[in-house]
């Protein structure tokens, strides 16, 4: 009988245990074939908190912590000499740290030369990294076997960037776990409950995201302001707007909620609340959308979603939603006016958001994907 191959996946993310999804469904998917091993921090610094590697006794992939030094700055930190042990037997190494930063570096450099070497990156903006960065970049590049994306604004920016074109790629999507995020309407009549709204009153227009300029809250405050459809409105996050955006909830009032603490496992029930997800992101000269998980979560939920034409948010979305200029008032005022006004459309929506989220987005097929493409690497060499 053949051994399993020695996947050993490193990122400074895995230290929440959330953020280990993919390596232990790579590992679930994987069954004889793989024997998949996460490398984390055990203790990081977050960008609200400080983070301890938690170990949750059913995950299916082997768990190593080790140290992490400079854990403040996401560009500069590095592992140190114990990742070097982690690597040593491994079939294929995967590095789920950008190329241009200095933990992306060292996974490459410790990576025994025999070794296949793939990375993941998330970059879709175009940019001139100063030294050693720009180093840092190119050497993980020439280094690796391939490379993975979860967006297609990802590829159409990197392929231009020395070394990327020449090495095989694959995008493939963020995961959603689909049997946690799924349509519970119950559930959601709950929250209406709880909110303090009747079943029966007008449809709700959701957001679930940062409370920040470029994800597009003033316009889709200024949507609903001129909406001569009857709605109400739930926003769900937080962030430096929330002010704002409380003081223009009491302005309208009792068709608007603000909730924020929402913790993951309770934005299920959140999304089911809402009859429409806007997702009205803002392109800006440093940020457009990577992926917008959001997407996948209320996709998942069977909510029928209406998002800008930010970044990858046209490519997340497919024929499943509807893509509307990000800058256009008017034509989100007019898209959710028709929206509200016709719940044939919104179950259309709902049943076509639904099956893209469990054939595209659910972690199996997620996992798989990584694992048929490694399987590709491995053959080549």
């Amino acid at each position: 009988m053949q051994r399993p191959r020695r996947l050993v996946t490193v990122s400074h993310s895995y230290v929440v245990t959330l953020n280990r999804r993919l390596a232990n469904e790579m590992a679930r998917v994987g069954g004889a074939a793989w024997d998949v091993t996460a490398v984390a921090p055990r203790f990081f610094h977050g960008d609200l908190s400080h983070i301890h590697l938690q170990h949750e006794p059913d995950e299916a992939a082997k768990v190593h912590g080790i140290r992490a030094f400079l854990s403040r700055s996401p560009h500069a930190f590095v592992y140190g000499p114990e990742l070097r042990e982690h690597l040593r037997g491994a079939d294929l190494v995967h590095a789920w740290e950008e190329p241009y930063v200095l933990a992306g570096l060292e996974a490459a450099m410790l990576t025994p030369r025999h070794v296949p070497f793939v990375f993941s990156t998330f970059q879709n903006l175009s940019k001139h990294y100063p030294p050693p960065f720009a180093q840092a970049e190119r050497f993980v590049v020439r280094r690796s076997v391939g490379w993975v994306t979860g967006a297609a604004t990802v590829k159409d920016n990197l392929l231009g960037r020395p070394g990327y074109a020449s090495r095989p790629m694959r995008v493939i999507p963020m995961g959603v776990d689909t049997e946690l995020f799924r349509p519970d309407r119950a559930s959601g009549a709950a929250v209406r409950r709880a909110l303090g709204w009747e079943s029966d009153g007008p449809p709700v227009v959701g957001y679930l995201g940062r409370f920040v300029p470029e994800k597009g809250l003033s316009l889709l405050m200024q949507a609903l302001e001129h909406l001569q459809s009857p709605w109400r409105a739930l926003f769900t996050g937080g962030g430096p707007q929330e002010a704002e955006l409380r003081a223009w909830a009491a302005r309208q009032g009792d068709r608007v909620r603000v909730l924020t603490g929402v913790s993951h496992d309770g934005v299920p029930r959140v999304l089911n609340a809402m009859d429409v997800l806007c997702a009205p992101s803002q392109t800006t000269p440093r940020w457009k959308e990577q992926f917008g998980r959001m997407l996948s979560e209320a996709f998942a939920c069977g909510v029928p979603v209406l998002g800008s034409d930010s970044g990858e948010i046209p490519h997340t979305m497919g024929d499943a939603g509807l893509v509307l200029p990000e800058a256009d008032t008017s034509a989100w005022t007019r898209a959710l006016g028709e929206l509200l006004e016709n719940p044939e459309r919104r179950r259309e929506l709902a049943t076509r958001s639904r099956e893209r989220a469990v054939t595209r987005f659910a972690w199996p097929v997620v996992a798989r994907a990584h694992l048929d493409f490694f399987d590709e690497l491995l053959a080549r060499r």
